[in-house]
């Protein structure tokens, strides 16, 4: 049988794939590890006080600072997907990309006040920009065109490295950061990241090398190079103009950044519909169709992302972590996700094969969003019952991330698919990206809200706000499925 262009330079393999998978698992591995642990002890850090070693923010701000740092995560897979086909190639931009996320850990590690902590959240956005879509395309590069069995089997196996180092990071990170030292606790998450780097040099060898796909013309080098320095002025202006009107507070910044992802998102379907000449009308039709899903996705990460903001602040505050008379950190909680997904992604891979066309991508969804709205609808009973002052039960929470996680397998996943199959010819490349703009919208939207719980909304009310939210777009999504099926299949009846 003829070996794909990896193999060819190496006989050593990792569970039947080529050995080149092995540097990428361990290296999405490392870099999740990094992000989720960070992540899990993030908002508890910026609205500790100073006498606890935090920054001391208003808890709503501090949850909305965090909701914004993650939209801006995944909006920047867009521009980074572009740096990589047009400047880096993949393999540089993993690496640069890398290098970038550890520094701005590093930064995150020392105890330097509120300056370091925004340096560190502004190089991990970078930097997660370069690696995330890059990794992911260097494990397609792996396999031959003709290797499509192999190819979902070793993507399969590239999803448990990202779900491993999710469950191990509030474990060790979580830890460490409650426990000991805040700053020990990043400082960890960059030696997780530098670890992966490492294994990543070294293992370079088994990967797929090349230029960028294609690579800008000096006079494109030079026209970048123009509007690079034209944004930071503009940047700088603002800054300056904040400074002077005192207007730049914190606050003011996560709003204006929230409303980032929502324009990017209205301007680019706006292109797509009304600009672009590359588009068939079977492809608009089929276009139409996914505007409906990615609201609904978008809908369905602004409950489920809460898990880093309102849901850690419970934890941490609302629940009773004794087991045996010992407590757990409250980051430990962000690893029941993870751990099942890891559990429960076989059996729902078996149960889309086994249904088949019977379940439709819309019904999957509404699914999904029912299941979301229900974990929050027993987030709000929780809420109520520790509104009379006593801690509850972790079962509670438990519930909750076992439910949400079901919901995240009938949605993730087939969002991803779906976007493949519905992507314009043109703009194949880039559709990914448009689905993780709907995470950037859902977290963007999810981290403002979080300023209304416990003040313009109870807890029990905000948890069930958004449960009343997620339950009645997923209705609304159960209505239009045979609606939305037309316009999906609308090309093949051409």
């Amino acid at each position: 049988m003829a070996t794909s262009a990896t193999e060819t330079r190496s006989e050593r393999r990792f569970l039947g794939h080529p050995r080149g998978l092995a540097t990428l698992f361990m290296t999405e591995m490392w870099e999740r590890f990094s992000f989720y642990g960070m992540r899990s002890i993030l908002v508890l850090f910026l609205a500790a006080s100073a006498a606890e070693g935090g920054l001391g923010l208003k808890e709503g701000t501090a949850k909305a600072l965090v909701g914004v740092y993650s939209a801006m995560v995944y909006l920047v897979t867009l521009p980074g997907g572009w740096v990589s086909d047009r400047v880096l190639g993949p393999r540089r931009a993993v690496l640069c990309g890398g290098a970038v996320i550890m520094l701005g850990h590093v930064a995150l590690a020392v105890p330097g006040g509120a300056g370091f902590v925004y340096l560190g959240l502004t190089l991990i956005i970078a930097g997660t920009g370069l690696l995330k879509p890059n990794i992911a395309t260097l494990v397609g590069h792996l396999y031959r065109l003709d290797e499509d069995a192999r190819r979902d089997a070793g993507f399969s196996i590239f999803y448990m490295g990202i779900n491993l180092g999710a469950f191990l990071a509030p474990l060790v990170v979580g830890t460490l950061g409650q426990r000991v030292s805040w700053h020990l606790g990043f400082g960890t998450a960059a030696a997780g990241m530098a670890l992966g780097l490492l294994q990543y040099v070294l293992g370079g060898r088994h990967l797929n090398d090349g230029p960028p796909p294609r690579a800008l013309s000096e006079r494109e080098r030079r026209h970048l190079r123009e509007a690079v320095l034209a944004g930071c002025a503009a940047v700088a202006g603002v800054v300056l103009l904040g400074v002077a009107t005192g207007t730049l507070t914190l606050d003011n910044v996560t709003w204006a950044l929230a409303v980032i992802p929502l324009v990017v998102a209205v301007a680019y379907f706006g292109f797509m519909f009304f600009g672009s000449r590359e588009i068939t009308p079977d492809e608009r039709a089929r276009l139409r169709a996914y505007v409906w899903l990615f609201v609904a996705a978008s809908v369905f990460w602004m409950v489920y992302d809460q898990a880093a903001t309102e849901l850690s602040t419970f934890a941490r505050h609302r629940t009773d972590l004794s087991v045996g008379g010992w407590e757990m950190p409250s980051s430990w909680l962000q690893a029941i996700n993870p751990i099942m997904v890891i559990v429960l992604a076989p059996l729902f891979a078996g149960l889309w094969v086994r249904t088949g066309p019977r379940l439709s991508t819309p019904l999957k969804f509404s699914v999904a969003m029912a299941l979301c709205g229900l974990s929050f609808v027993i987030m709000a009973l929780a809420a109520a019952e520790a509104s009379h002052g006593a801690k509850v039960s972790v079962l509670w929470l438990v519930v909750t991330y076992l439910i949400q996680t079901a919901g995240e397998l009938c949605l993730s996943p087939v969002g991803l698919s779906v976007t493949t199959k519905l992507a314009p010819k043109a703009f194949a490349s880039q559709m990914i990206g448009v689905w993780y703009l709907a995470v950037a919208v859902g977290d963007a939207i999810g981290g403002q809200l979080t300023r209304l719980a416990g003040t313009a909304l109870s807890e029990p009310a905000y948890f069930l706000m958004l449960g009343v939210v997620a339950l009645a777009t997923g209705a609304a999504l159960a209505a239009g499925v045979r609606p939305l099926r037309a316009m999906m299949d609308e090309h093949r009846a051409v």
